[in-house]
């Protein structure tokens, strides 16, 4: 499915395989988390403009146990800080559920607030849990955020896929388990072996900027998801 080389790629790291590092909080979600400052007055910021708005850091939201693993890298204002749910309520979202629904992940091909959506071995997150100004999270935010990916990340079973949407999101989880990205680079449609038989796949992130510039067509999308179907089978 992919160059040899780029398969090697971890394992030509300097550092052996091994499991996600040692989280330094025992759950996967806080829901009063204000570890980063510049987020936390944000979202009150945000929650004086839109008080309707859940404006606290999002869940994970699918089946706990699931094999496939996505993870973006943000709430968007008008999205998940909306609404709750990652994906749900933004233009991303659009491209993303009408491919889970094709590719057998989700029970509808449409996600708003208060529907009745379910995944199917299917886990949605994001690299960082908090709305970030402009999108844009700082790589201390990120950092910060990384323990709750780190458990995600460790409840994935075995032969497990992770998919990142972002090279943002890549990166984080090549950091996760204690490797470089320099070692293992963001590519779409990029594969690469994980601890404990898992693997990494990596696509454009399904943004508004990126399925509008041409730069991801629903046909690449559904390319990468053929991929992550192919490993599941």
């Amino acid at each position: 499915r992919t160059t040899n080389n780029y398969k090697a790629g971890l394992m030509n790291s300097s550092k052996p395989p091994r499991r996600p590092s040692v989280v330094p909080v025992d759950t996967r979600y806080d829901p009063a988390c204000t570890r980063c400052p510049r987020l936390a007055g944000f979202l009150r910021e945000v929650k004086n403009r839109y008080p309707d708005y859940f404006c606290r850091p999002v869940p994970q939201f699918g089946h706990q146990g699931g094999r496939l693993l996505i993870v973006g890298l943000a709430p968007g204002l008008h999205g998940a800080n909306a609404t709750g749910r990652p994906f749900t309520g933004d233009h991303a979202g659009i491209m993303l559920y009408r491919t889970l629904y094709k590719f057998g992940f989700a029970s509808a091909s449409s996600s708003r607030q208060g529907d009745k959506l379910q995944l199917f071995d299917c886990m949605i997150t994001n690299a960082v849990k908090c709305l970030p100004p402009a999108n844009k999270p700082i790589a201390a935010e990120v950092n910060t955020c990384r323990p709750f990916l780190v458990r995600e990340l460790g409840e994935l079973p075995h032969q497990g896929v992770v998919l990142a949407l972002g090279k943002l999101a890549h990166d984080s989880v090549i950091r996760a388990f204690g490797f470089k990205p320099t070692h293992m680079p963001f590519r779409h449609g990029g594969e690469l072996m994980l601890p404990e038989y898992r693997t990494l796949i990596s696509s454009y992130h399904c943004s508004r900027y990126n399925t509008q510039t041409g730069r991801l067509t629903v046909e690449m999308f559904e390319k990468v998801f053929a991929q992550v179907k192919s490993l599941m089978a």
